[in-house]
């Protein structure tokens, strides 16, 4: 029920020209790495050198003749799947042609008189173009289908860590005084015991899982990407009216105690006499 705007990542390799799409909705870190996780698994492996845009979540800086400020999450993510990062030159676009290219058929073939309707949906088009049409057609330049040449660059390829990398990005945050954490306008409830405190998030494309200073988890939400939506578990519901019901409890047992010295012996009487001393707590009060 929300306009959101759609942005594509792709890969491609400089060979064969065989390539992945994977559409989302954003270009933030968690998005970023999870889509290049996913075309890894699509292809099959990592390749030895990989070279990027200069966009902020691959390149913090990058002055025209000097080296490129890497940033250090990407970094980690380049150590944990064993490849080296090549930026590109600044106003270099020859350097990066090949993507271009991509992107422009993309756009000209994929996406021309296309109906958006879900990301899913989307993706799953785009998968099915990719070895029904872009994977498989006579490139223009090399006269070969990319499958064709691939089969040339598959014993190249390194293989896939077998532990694959926390594609999210970690973020502090810190609940309201409702037990809510506000994220994108949306609000998203956390236990009542950690309400006006501070959490770390755990960003995924797909989901939010928020963490004490003890690392524990104590929150775990689907990502929603309408807008000024409440997300509220059930359990952290129940927590918050026990607790409620706990604190007003507590009220009524400082009230009766203020009714007279001996309202504890009389207490203690009552519930050697009755099986429900509470119930007659509550009619003393009213």
């Amino acid at each position: 029920s929300t306009r959101r705007r759609v942005s594509f990542l792709v890969l491609v390799f400089c060979y064969s020209r065989k390539m992945y799409v994977e559409f989302t909705l954003g270009q933030s870190m968690e998005q970023f790495l999870c889509a290049q996780q996913k075309g890894f698994l699509f292809l099959g492996g990592v390749t030895a050198e990989m070279m990027v845009d200069n966009c902020k979540t691959a390149v913090l800086d990058h002055p025209v003749g000097g080296p490129a400020t890497l940033h250090p999450r990407y970094v980690d993510f380049a150590q944990h799947y064993g490849f080296t990062i090549k930026a590109c030159t600044p106003r270099q676009p020859q350097q990066k042609g090949r993507v271009e290219s991509a992107v422009a058929y993309i756009k000209g073939n994929f996406l021309n008189g296309l109906e958006l309707h879900s990301l899913e949906s989307l993706n799953a088009q785009a998968s099915d173009w990719l070895n029904t049409v872009a994977n498989v057609r006579q490139h223009a330049h090399t006269r070969r289908t990319p499958e064709e040449l691939f089969v040339e660059e598959i014993p190249k390829l390194r293989p896939l860590h077998l532990r694959p990398y926390e594609a999210c990005n970690y973020l502090p945050v810190r609940a309201n005084n409702r037990a809510r954490v506000i994220f994108e306008t949306n609000r998203y409830s956390v236990p009542p015991a950690y309400a006006n405190r501070s959490l770390v998030l755990k960003l995924y494309p797909d989901r939010l899982v928020f963490y004490n200073d003890h690392d524990q988890q104590v929150a775990l939400h689907l990502r929603c990407y309408d807008r000024h939506q409440d997300r509220e578990q059930p359990e952290h519901l129940e927590a918050l009216l026990a607790q409620r019901r706990q604190g007003r409890q507590q009220q009524q047992w400082v009230r009766f105690m203020n009714l007279s010295p001996l309202s504890e012996a009389y207490y203690q009487a009552l519930e050697q006499r009755r099986e429900n001393p509470r119930q007659h707590l509550l009619k003393i009060l009213a």
